[in-house]
C-alpha cells in the first residue's frame, strides 16, 4: 500500500453579531509530492473544520492506503484512534458531528488510518502553515461576508 501523511488544521472565527466563519486547510503528501487543500464554511465549529480538514484531503485519495493523520486536535485524533467503534455501535447517537464522522467512514473503509496528536503552535512546520491557511480562509470569507 501507498504510504501517505495528511496534516490536517481548523479555524473558527466569530465576529460582533455571534456569527462564526470556519477555514480548514490540510497537506496531502505523498513520496515528495504535496498537495494542499483548503476552503472555507460559515456558521460552524472549531471541531467541524478539523475534521473537515481531514475528509477533504481523503476525498483526493482513489486507491486503498496506509494513512497517517498528523493533526493538532485531540477531538479528531482520539475519536479516529479510539471512540469510533463505540460510536458506530451506538449509531452516532449522542455524538456531535456525526454527519461528518459517517463520511469519514465512508472515505475511510478501504484505507489503512492511524492518527497522530501534535501539540499546536508548536514550530511544527506542517501543522504551522495548516493553521496560517486555515485562519487565512476563515478570515477571507467573514470579510466577503462582511462586504457582501
Amino acid at each position: 500500500m501507498k504510504q501517505i501523511t495528511i496534516y490536517s488544521d481548523g479555524s473558527t472565527l466569530y465576529n460582533h453579531l455571534d456569527i462564526n466563519y470556519g477555514g480548514y486547510c490540510s497537506i496531502l503528501r505523498y513520496k515528495n509530492h504535496e498537495k494542499i487543500i483548503k476552503g472555507s464554511v460559515s456558521n460552524t465549529t472549531n471541531n467541524r473544520m478539523e475534521l473537515l480538514s481531514v475528509i477533504e484531503a481523503l476525498k483526493l485519495i482513489k486507491y486503498p492506503c496506509d494513512i497517517e493523520i498528523i493533526s493538532d486536535s485531540q477531538y479528531v485524533c482520539n475519536a479516529i484512534n479510539m471512540w469510533l467503534d463505540s460510536w458506530i455501535k451506538k449509531d452516532f447517537k449522542q455524538v456531535k458531528n456525526p454527519d461528518l464522522w459517517k463520511e469519514y467512514l465512508s472515505l475511510t473503509k478501504h484505507h489503512k488510518i492511524k492518527a497522530t496528536w501534535i501539540k499546536g503552535h508548536n514550530n511544527h512546520k506542517e501543522n504551522e502553515l495548516c493553521d496560517h491557511l486555515a485562519k487565512e480562509e476563515a478570515r477571507k470569507l467573514k470579510e466577503s461576508k462582511l462586504k457582501g
